[in-house]
């Protein structure tokens, strides 16, 4: 198969895919799939003790919603201040932990009754968050993972992914899986697994065949919610605009 140097140049450098010695493709099989509130412009997701928690974006509709898994219906919300713009989420010891995209700004709530109890502040864009057990892990966007000290909020740890010999740009929304971290690559519809030890991209689950594009609503309405359920090994994803959230398995 030819490829025209443009269509190389996007995918390259636009996308961070590699063309050769890539990492292995993997693909999925849907379990179960549930309600998932349309209007919902995804940026973060998680599941504690079977309840889903979200954060969604956009300048005077970002929200952190506790969501019922099976019937999707919002149970709890609070809704941030116009000028913040909702982005990734991740929970730690009981608090709910929510990135800003271009404010700078996180933001620490009771995970049971919502109330902010503190912010703090970080450089450069909050696109994703999530932790391992130690530390959090933050992407901005780029190629870089960065690692925060949750005590400081400091970075103590940066991490360059790459596929092969090309890095793996626009990095999104991320969740911790079994010793690895898992990412959603922004506009596209495939999750990166990454190595945290050394940023090498160990596997790409390719859900493009997920949510047919045709039904989408808006260019904006990829891939981004990823959520893992510790205590049962369940998997869900979703993406923003989305109308379902799925339970996957992956093959």
């Amino acid at each position: 198969m030819r490829y025209g140097l443009g269509l190389i140049v996007l995918l390259v450098l636009g996308y961070g895919v590699c063309l050769a010695g890539s990492a292995p493709t993997l693909g999925y099989r849907v379990v179960a799939s549930y309600p998932h509130d349309p209007n919902a412009f995804t940026q973060g997701l998680i599941v504690i003790d079977g309840t889903l928690y979200e954060s969604t974006g956009n300048y005077g509709h970002s929200t952190l919603r506790r969501v019922d898994l099976e019937t999707g219906r919002v149970e709890q919300e609070i809704r941030l201040a116009p000028d913040l713009f909702g982005e990734g989420l991740t929970d730690w010891h009981g608090r709910l932990v929510q990135l800003t995209w271009r404010e700078q700004l996180g933001i620490i709530y009771d995970a049971k009754t919502f109330e902010r109890l503190e912010t703090f502040q970080y450089q450069g864009e909050g696109w994703g968050l999530t932790h391992d057990g130690q530390q959090w892990i933050m992407s901005d966007g780029t190629d870089e993972l960065r690692f925060l000290d949750p005590k400081t909020r400091r970075v103590v740890q940066r991490l360059k992914v790459r596929d092969g010999r090309q890095p793996v740009r626009r990095l999104n929304e991320l969740e911790y899986i079994d010793g690895e971290i898992w990412a959603n690559v922004w506009r596209t519809d495939r999750i990166v697994r990454i190595s945290p030890a050394s940023g090498a991209v160990t596997a790409v689950v390719d859900l493009t065949t997920l949510y047919p594009t045709s039904e989408r609503v808006s260019p904006e309405a990829v891939l981004n919610g990823i959520a893992h359920d510790t205590a049962t090994g369940r998997l869900f994803v979703t993406g923003k605009y989305w109308p379902r959230l799925y339970e996957i398995v992956i093959e």
